[in-house]
């Protein structure tokens, strides 16, 4: 049985190239295939391979004070997911390409999956304030599935959300708006600029699809969560849709 984890972290890195390397380096002596980006904002990561060796990338990892406080979120395979490691430097851990939108000037107010959950059987928040769950992924991941009645966007890359968002500003604003993501990153990014752009009650879904299924399970939500690998998309109980299948 193969362990992947998936986890990133929004912090300041000035020598990225280095660690890159040292990141690569340990990625090889625990086996661990996957992808690696790392930038001046930090750190994201897909990896898998035997438990053990997970545990002692993300042991040395933590020892950086940069990364003591990444999350991994776990799910497991019979196969090794990915075919070979990726590590590379890029301007940004996922391109966005506007200002206004790092987390490195301040994180998005979130709601954690045990609130969503609750709001998803209500219909509103606690404030009473209408609910409407914003996909920020692309088309095809959101053919594998996404939380019932969700907005989404006929986009191709997260770069193109802004500008497919701007017809429903206005049906959106009385409304409670949670951006979601496979695993938190694009919420990151796209509920700190929502705020920027006057979406006032924007939130993000803390740990994306992939940590609402590891806390709640798919309450809410309709088929899988496509992921970056050979697995292509998990149940909510985390297991790879072949696997589910045995």
């Amino acid at each position: 049985m193969f362990t992947s984890i998936a986890a990133y972290h929004f912090v300041a890195i000035d020598d990225p190239h280095t660690v890159a390397a040292r990141v690569r380096a340990r990625a090889e002596e625990e086996g661990l295939l996957g992808t690696v980006l790392v930038a001046g904002e930090g750190i994201n990561l897909f990896l898998a391979g035997q438990r053990g060796g997970i545990d002692a990338f993300l042991a040395q990892l933590r020892a950086d004070p940069r990364f003591e406080a990444i999350h991994a979120k776990y799910s497991s395979s019979q196969a090794q997911p990915f075919a070979r490691l990726k590590v590379k430097v890029k301007p940004e851990i996922i391109s966005f390409r506007r200002d206004g939108a790092s987390p490195l000037d301040g994180r998005a107010p979130a709601v954690a999956p045990v609130d969503l959950a609750r709001w998803i059987a209500q219909g509103t928040d606690d404030a009473g304030r209408r609910l409407v769950l914003l996909d920020t992924r692309n088309r095809e991941e959101v053919a594998h599935g996404s939380f019932a009645g969700a907005l989404t966007l006929p986009i191709d890359n997260f770069t193109d959300l802004p500008e497919a968002l701007a017809p429903h500003r206005e049906a959106l604003a009385d409304a409670t708006v949670v951006g979601f993501c496979t695993g938190g990153i694009r919420c990151e990014k796209a509920v700190r600029w929502m705020r920027g752009q006057g979406f006032e009650h924007a939130l993000q879904l803390d740990g994306g699809i992939l940590g609402y299924f590891e806390a709640v399970g798919g309450t809410g939500y309709e088929g899988g969560c496509f992921v970056f690998d050979e697995r292509v998309a998990l149940d909510p109980s985390l297991r790879a849709a072949a696997d589910s299948r045995t």
